[in-house]
């Protein structure tokens, strides 16, 4: 087998991880590989499309050097707190060097159950396997920090939820499977033995320009603070809704992890909610800065014995760490909210322009992707009525005088930009997805190949998402919203 392996989590003390191989399966078929990562990731993808990928994807047959484990981790979930969580159907194969120089996990989701399960089967079905390969590999084009999608592999059993499914595997590749949940883990046994271990490790793996700080776990969770607030600022600007933010769910590299019941907004309001199993809005759209800003205090925590023996100078660090979030999200949020509407250089006034838009929307239920891609075809200097009228983005507002109103302000505040109209068309066409993996279209690609065995709406998905803001004629319709018979109010979770 080709992977070239370099287990660093393996060589961590035994109670980091159980030791286990996958549970095999009855009969593996590989669905999908993602060729252009497994080339990244140093492999033969022609090699790997048959039987011998099907036996590697599905974990029938453990390539060389494979050291297969199950993580353990604990985790507040909803609030709650879960003193033991772990790997309940994933195991960890190994880690690999890309052609970049990048140390990827390799880990199979689905792979039969382990110690953590909690008297679970340990198995995936077919569609929440196909969700997170197609929203995945969705954000990595859209440039949001997330965890990868190499294979899904159709194990040939079936899974039983409310009624049977075809049973799946995913292999997922991430910068590491370590989470907030991992030091909750090791902090709520009292163990600073292990947690020194972990800071160590992590810190060299995603943070070594911070090794040689004086204090390496206050570097840590500097580090990690100021990565999740660009990520959350990554999800703001596209309408992304992670739907489960807990702390065994946010992986201390800044990548997206475990896409259950996420889903990108069609109509834009802050208060979305598409988490079926989310009663009180916790994890809303609005709410996911302020969720992390409580997820990264829950790590901080950990971290505390680490920072200082004296308890007061321990908390007084961890809290002046903390107290920069705000600013780092809202920084974040402010630059990608520029490039959306096209301005190069920064005004004090351009928060208060983005939010009255963001209302706007709100007020008019405006398609959020629609929008934004919309502002590139128009106009940039005040003219005639007409050129405004007729234009699509304007017909996603009720109240299209409202628009216009906003829409001469913005051209105001572009009329003060030196930049040439070539500069800014290019800047708004990077920062502004024509395509999104819009929840309607998920779901009729997992019915296909779950009901038919067919795999065209899932191809074509993923084609427009590989290149988002370019225009794909052929399939541009997949760039329109649901109609009301298609919308998808609730998304739920794989387990």
């Amino acid at each position: 087998m080709p992977f070239s392996f370099d287990n660093s989590y393996a060589r961590l003390p035994e109670g980091f991880f159980t030791r286990l191989p996958p549970a095999p399966v009855a009969a593996p078929r590989l669905l999908r590989l993602n060729r252009p990562l497994a080339r990244e990731l140093g492999l033969d993808p022609d090699r790997l499309e048959g039987p011998e990928g099907a036996a590697l994807f599905s974990g029938n047959r453990l390539p060389a050097g494979a050291e297969p484990l199950a993580m353990a981790y604990a985790g507040h979930q909803f609030g709650g707190w879960v003193p033991q969580l772990g790997d309940g159907r994933a195991i960890l194969l190994g880690e690999v060097i890309d052609r970049h120089g990048a140390r990827r996990d390799i880990q199979l989701k689905g792979a039969g159950p382990t110690p953590f399960s909690r008297n679970r089967d340990g198995r995936a079905a077919l569609g929440p396997v196909m969700r997170e390969y197609i929203v995945s590999e969705g954000m990595a084009a859209l440039g949001v920090p997330t965890t990868r999608a190499l294979a899904m592999t159709l194990t040939g059993e079936k899974v039983f939820r409310e009624r049977a499914y075809p049973g799946a595997v995913l292999c997922r590749v991430a910068a590491s499977h370590i989470r907030i949940g991992t030091f909750q883990f090791f902090a709520a046994r009292r163990n600073e033995t292990a947690l020194r271990q972990l800071c160590t490790h992590a810190l060299a793996r995603h943070y070594p320009d911070r090794q040689g700080a004086a204090s390496p776990a206050l570097a840590l969770l500097e580090g990690v603070i100021a990565r999740q607030a660009e990520l959350v600022a990554h999800w703001h600007r596209l309408g992304f809704i992670h739907g489960v933010m807990n702390t065994d769910n946010m992986a201390i590299s800044g990548e997206t992890i475990d896409y259950g019941p996420c889903a990108f907004m069609d109509a834009y309001h802050p208060g979305t909610v598409f988490s079926s199993i989310d009663h009180d809005g916790r994890y809303a759209f609005e709410n996911q800065p302020r969720i992390a800003l409580w997820n990264l205090t829950r790590f901080a925590e950990t971290l505390l014995p680490l920072l200082s023996a004296e308890e007061d100078t321990a908390t007084g660090l961890a809290q002046a760490a903390l107290d920069r979030f705000p600013d780092l999200y809202h920084n974040a949020w402010l630059g990608h909210m520029r490039r959306k509407l096209g301005l190069l250089r920064a005004e004090d006034e351009d928060r208060k322009l983005a939010e009255q838009l963001l209302d706007l929307m709100a007020e008019n239920r405006a398609d959020f992707t629609l929008t934004f891609s919309g502002l590139r075809q128009l106009p940039r200097d005040g003219g005639a009525a007409e050129k405004t009228e007729n234009t699509p983005v304007r017909g996603l507002f009720r109240d299209p005088a409202a628009f216009d109103g906003w829409a001469a302000a913005w051209r105001a505040r572009l009329a003060r930009e030196t930049a040439g109209e070539a500069e800014r068309q290019a800047l708004m066409r990077a920062a502004n997805p024509v395509f999104i993996p819009r929840n309607h279209l998920v779901e009729e690609a997992i019915r296909a190949a779950e009901d038919r065995n067919g795999l065209q709406p899932c191809e074509d998905l993923l084609t427009v998402l590989a290149s988002p803001c370019d225009n794909h004629p052929a399939l541009a319709r997949l760039a329109a919203p649901p109609r009301p018979d298609q919308l998808v109010r609730r998304t739920f979770c794989g387990t």
